[in-house]
C-alpha cells in the first residue's frame, strides 16, 4: 500500500510541471519564445530530472537560434528516457543541432541512432540526409532522398514513376551504353 501512495503522490507532484510546460508551449505557439524558454529553463531548475522538460527547453533554444545551448538538453532528456514520440522529435532535434553546428559526425551518429531505433520514421532520414550531403556522402544522401520520397508522396506523377525511381536512386552515376 505504501508503494501505491508513493506513485500517487509522484503524480500529484507531478500535475504543476505538466501544466506549466503546457504553458510554455502555448508561448512558442504564440511566437512568444523567450517566455516559453525562460519558463521551461525554470522548470529545468526546478526538476532537473523530468526528461519531457528537458526535451522542450533544448527545442526552445533551437528556435531561439542557441543550437549549442539546446545540445545538454536534448542529450539529457535522451538519457532520461522519452515516451517514443519526444524521443523520436529529441533524436531529430539534436541530430540536426549538431548539422547546423558543423558538427557532422556527431550528427551522423545521433541519425543513426535516431533511425535504427525507428527505422520508418521518415524525417529523420530526411535530416540524416542533410547531414549525408555535408558529410560529401552525396550518393548515399540521394538514394535515401529519393526512397523517402517515392514511400512518402500522393503525387500522381512521381507515383506513376515509382518503380524507375526506386531503381536509379543507388545508380545516379551509373551509365547505360
Amino acid at each position: 500500500m505504501e508503494d501505491v501512495n508513493f506513485i500517487e503522490r509522484q503524480v500529484v507532484l507531478l500535475q504543476p510541471v505538466e501544466r506549466e510546460i503546457k504553458k510554455a508551449i502555448s508561448y512558442r505557439q504564440n511566437h512568444e519564445y523567450n517566455e516559453s524558454n525562460k519558463l521551461l529553463l525554470e522548470l529545468v531548475r526546478q526538476h532537473p530530472d523530468h526528461a519531457i522538460t528537458n526535451y522542450q527547453c533544448a527545442w526552445s533554444y533551437d528556435i531561439l537560434g542557441e543550437e549549442s545551448l539546446a545540445v545538454p538538453y536534448y542529450k539529457k532528456a535522451i538519457s532520461l528516457g522519452l515516451p517514443e514520440k519526444e524521443l523520436q522529435g529529441a533524436y531529430l532535434g539534436l541530430g540536426s543541432t549538431y548539422r547546423t553546428l558543423g558538427l557532422y559526425g556527431l550528427s551522423k551518429e545521433t541519425f543513426c541512432n535516431g533511425i535504427s531505433n525507428f527505422p520508418h520514421n521518415k524525417a529523420l532520414q530526411t535530416f540524416y540526409a542533410m547531414t549525408l550531403y555535408n558529410l560529401n556522402e552525396h550518393n548515399k544522401a540521394m538514394d535515401l532522398l529519393l526512397n523517402c520520397l517515392v514511400k512518402t508522396t500522393s503525387d500522381p506523377e512521381i507515383k506513376l514513376y515509382q518503380k524507375a525511381i526506386e531503381f536509379y536512386s543507388d545508380k545516379l552515376d551509373q551509365v547505360w551504353k
